[in-house]
């Protein structure tokens, strides 16, 4: 497929994001990294803390003083961080690291989740979606992406991916076996989406990049 063509079916299935909440930026956060949900909380990585914050009022009420510059994610019990080359299992009440494995990308990985039992790892200028052993980091499949990786998510069997390349950003569903794009959700021109996390529901999570902000938007039916 040429660009043009590629270009029109993107347009065909691209529509502008919802956005429905900000919050932050929070105090001594200049960045937001990762982002997962636990079920009742937003986590924020913003390089040297995890925030957790109530999506109902905006508040960071608790921070654990962990490495976190990319992606991370939640697998029900357990955080799990990136932390330059290696991705840190957390007990997320104490903060205390249970154990580590290397990451793919070795130190060059992006967003982070857990879905059916494995860790999915974001490769951003590779364009990659590792699914890897969360026990030893081995990667056991790979999808290739048109576009650069930064956050990645689960939801009802779908795969959504954000995407931040110069002033442009947009949240995307792929197909999971051949990478092409499903939907798309763009952001508004300057508005990144560094890490993405779905809610389980109608919302995604968004990091904000160097805004400092956590995004919630709509997850189209």
């Amino acid at each position: 497929m040429d660009t043009s063509q590629t270009a029109a079916r993107d347009a065909s299935v691209a529509s502008a994001a919802d956005i429905v909440r900000e919050y932050g930026p929070f105090p001594g956060a200049p960045a937001i990294h990762g982002v997962t949900w636990d079920g009742g909380q937003v986590w924020a990585a913003t390089g040297t803390r995890l925030l957790a914050i109530d999506p109902a009022t905006g508040d960071a009420g608790r921070a654990l003083e962990r490495p976190c510059d990319a992606g991370t994610a939640f697998d029900g019990k357990h955080l799990y961080q990136i932390a330059e080359q290696r991705i840190d299992k957390i007990d997320p009440a104490t903060g205390e690291v249970l154990a580590s494995i290397p990451a793919p990308g070795h130190g060059f990985d992006s967003g982070l989740t857990w879905a059916e039992g494995s860790l999915w790892v974001g490769q951003y200028r590779d364009r990659k979606i590792h699914r890897i052993d969360p026990a030893t980091g081995a990667i056991q499949r790979t999808i290739e992406s048109k576009r650069f990786v930064t956050g990645v998510t689960w939801v009802d069997g779908q795969l959504w991916h954000g995407t931040w390349e110069g002033d442009d950003s947009d949240i995307r569903r792929i197909d999971p076996d051949s990478g092409e794009v499903l939907q798309q959700l763009r952001m508004p021109p300057g508005t990144g989406v560094s890490g993405l996390e779905s809610d389980g529901a109608d919302l995604f999570y968004a990091g904000g990049g160097a805004s400092g902000k956590v995004r919630a938007v709509r997850r189209p039916k």
